[in-house]
């Protein structure tokens, strides 16, 4: 069986490493084409060679294609997986830092709130550029599955604007299904979900385990989980308040909603910093800056550690290698998957990204109706869409009024702060991202005067969070190796250091 599958932002190690593993597990695809492609020459290399070893030790004969002209990696490709974080840390840590400024604490900044605002505005812009090439260089049938963050806002504008067929994947649900399982102590493979929402705020409506609907039954049991009790209070707050479990972390949905995050005394109240995705203040950005650091430093000793093993006990639960299992063998998959609602979930809009159980075989990608989510859950997500709605139409039109909007509807940053500190921040924050927001010149160059005149609303200068924790240096983390290792796995997880989109 041959086909070929692109990657774009390969120079993720931890992530197209696996996700490759996941692929040549499957023994009909050991003759597929492989090609890498990422802005970042040396990482790619160093991901290339990790890889190609990984392959030959498997007794392979597959060869990486690995090159930095994104046209000629995605030329006749039949599968695109996109990992890109476009701005790479240094635009990260502005998605962090600015909105710290105006009170607005995130724990991540990749999804919704300030953060998840602007890096969609960037990556939007450069979605639709990797559309482009690929509805002019790649096969007709094309299928791209988008890793990248924000999940729905980029896989929305790709489906509406970038004019390629484009399935949203996350493993939110795939955690929050092994939690479950924990609290009842059971085995994830004896209890069968149903989780329906938006990425990041998916929603387990149904549980069960041998026909008994334990549902009603979670909220105790996570009540009285020792470790859980103690990390997911947020979450668990959320079931005791709407009924259901929602898929992401606590640190997470604490800045997806405006109750637990907006006033900076009570934040550690509701978090854990035993690990970062617990809630910690910037916490992501400290784990990718780290992971960077490490990967970096340490690459030449991963040359040295076992290849990965293609095996399909060795295989990961993400969805990437299964959708493409189903599509070319005809093997039915079932799992969650990111797609336009088209009335998929009935009270949710029809042009909204929803997350959804899906079943995939050589006919394709079939989506079940769901019928209505919960009113409860159904309204925390129709809020969170009014936001996505309007990020994506601002970053595809370079319409700043809309992208302002965007940010006043956020739940966090409107119960933070006041339509004039919005005003400013959303100007600091165009500014900063000038080199990867093409379609806002005109907007920059307002927001830059403005922010010369020197009539400024005051902000909290130099504040750093409620709980932020200090990045480690290599020297620390060499402490303990088999840790930063873990880590750097971790944190660059479907994420690319990326170029200025021009």
């Amino acid at each position: 069986m041959a086909f070929k599958i692109a990657f774009i932002g390969a120079g993720s190690i931890g992530f197209t490493r696996g996700l490759l593993r996941d692929l040549l597990s499957v023994p009909e695809f050991h003759q597929i084409e492989v090609a890498f492609t990422d802005i970042n020459a040396s990482n790619l290399e160093m991901v290339r060679a990790l890889c190609q070893r990984d392959i030959e030790d498997n007794g392979l004969r597959i060869q990486i294609e690995a090159t930095t002209d994104r046209r000629q990696a995605l030329r006749g490709a039949n599968y695109v997986i996109c990992t890109i974080r476009v701005g790479g840390l240094e635009a990260f840590a502005t998605d962090i830092d600015i909105p710290l400024q105006y009170g607005v604490d995130q724990c991540v900044g990749d999804t919704l709130s300030a953060g998840g605002i602007m890096y969609g505005q960037r990556g939007i812009a450069a979605m639709l550029d990797i559309c482009k090439d690929i509805r002019e260089v790649a096969a007709k049938d094309v299928l791209l599955l988008n890793y990248a963050n924000p999940m729905a806002m980029l896989t929305w504008a790709c489906n509406q604007y970038g004019g390629v067929r484009t399935v949203g994947l996350c493993h939110g649900v795939q955690g929050g299904h092994w939690q479950i399982a924990e609290v009842f102590g059971l085995k994830k493979d004896e209890v069968d979900i149903v989780c329906a929402g938006i990425n990041h705020q998916t929603w387990y409506v149904q549980i069960r385990h041998k026909g008994e609907d334990l549902t009603g039954k979670l909220l105790e049991a996570f009540e009285k989980h020792p470790d859980f009790s103690r990390t997911e209070k947020v979450r668990i707050d959320m079931l005791r308040r709407f009924g259901y479990y929602s898929t992401e972390s606590n640190g997470h949905l604490s800045e997806y909603v405006p109750w637990y995050r907006k006033r900076l005394d009570e934040i550690e109240q509701w978090i854990d910093l035993g690990v970062w995705i617990n809630g910690e203040t910037g916490g992501y950005l400290r784990v990718c800056t780290e992971g960077r650091n490490w990967f970096e430093t340490d690459f030449p000793n991963w040359m040295k550690e076992p290849s990965l093993v293609y095996a399909s006990e060795n295989r990961s639960e993400e969805h990437g290698s299964y959708i493409i299992e189903g599509l070319e063998t005809g093997r039915v998959y079932r799992g969650h998957f990111n797609v336009v609602n088209q009335g998929t979930i009935a009270n949710l809009p029809d042009d909204a990204i929803i997350e959804a159980p899906g079943y995939v075989d050589r006919n394709g990608i079939s989506m079940p109706r769901v019928g209505e989510l919960p009113l409860g859950p159904a309204a925390v997500c129709n809020v969170s869409i009014s936001v996505q709605r309007l990020a994506v139409e601002a970053a595809v039109h370079g319409d700043d009024k809309l992208l302002r909007q965007a940010f006043m509807m956020d739940p966090l940053v409107g119960a933070v702060c006041n339509p004039n500190e919005i005003w400013q921040m959303v100007d600091e924050m165009l500014v900063a991202g000038e080199r990867w927001l093409p379609q806002y010149g005109a907007a920059i160059a307002e927001a830059k005067a403005r922010l010369a005149s020197g009539k400024r609303v005051p902000t909290r200068e130099g504040y750093r969070g409620a709980a932020r924790l200090q990045v480690k240096t290599v020297e620390e983390m060499q402490q303990d190796r088999e840790a930063a290792t873990k880590n750097a796995g971790e944190a660059d997880k479907g994420k690319e250091r990326a170029k200025p989109v021009h």
